[in-house]
């Protein structure tokens, strides 16, 4: 039976918050979330994300509003390597298995599910296919996830480093720089 977690973080890099209401069980998850920010400018996120065994991204479904108008991104992966974004092939993203929302700590879950590095020692690096927000441009973008410690990971991509404190489920409690967790899960 699935396990619900609805989390809150506050989102310093955007000066904001997110909100996301977490189904997970086996090797999957869904979620649908919520997230308002006034950095790099003022914009509302609406989110759904759905991943299939493994953690791998099946699809990410977003709406941002901002002061240029309502932009959607349906981002899908087709279980084979390739992703679509609204129905348009990204080949730059090709054999990436997951999507990183900009500014959304929830995104980090999925690799770090996969390869049980909130608990374990290890090391991996990814492909993902990033999302910009709030301009929804979706960009090919290198990562890696190396254990620290029971619960923390540093996370490094290009120049940016960081050491994320995650819960034993996987879900990020403190990312340095981005956001960190309000309240209680449940």
């Amino acid at each position: 039976m699935p396990t619900t977690r609805v989390i809150t973080w506050e989102v310093s890099q955007s000066r904001g918050t997110e909100t996301a209401w977490i189904e997970f069980g086996g090797d999957a998850l869904r979620a649908r979330g919520r997230a308002v920010g006034t950095a790099p400018e003022p914009y509302w996120i609406a989110y759904e994300l759905d991943t299939a065994d493994g953690f791998v991204t099946r699809r990410l479904y977003v709406t941002a509003e901002s002061a240029d108008g309502t932009r959607t991104l349906d981002l899908r992966h087709d279980g084979a390597g390739r992703w679509a974004a609204n129905g348009e092939r990204l080949p730059d993203v090709d054999g990436a298995l997951d999507c990183d929302l900009g500014l959304c700590p929830l995104t980090n879950t999925m690799p770090v599910l996969r390869h049980g590095l909130q608990l374990v020692p290890g090391e991996r690096e990814f492909l993902m296919a990033w999302v910009s927000v709030p301009d929804l441009t979706v960009l090919s973008s290198r990562q890696t996830y190396r254990h620290l410690g029971r619960g923390r990971i540093r996370f490094v991509s290009g120049d940016f480093r960081s050491d994320i404190e995650f819960d034993d489920e996987g879900f990020v409690v403190d990312y340095p720089g981005l956001a960190t967790r309000l309240g209680r899960t449940g």
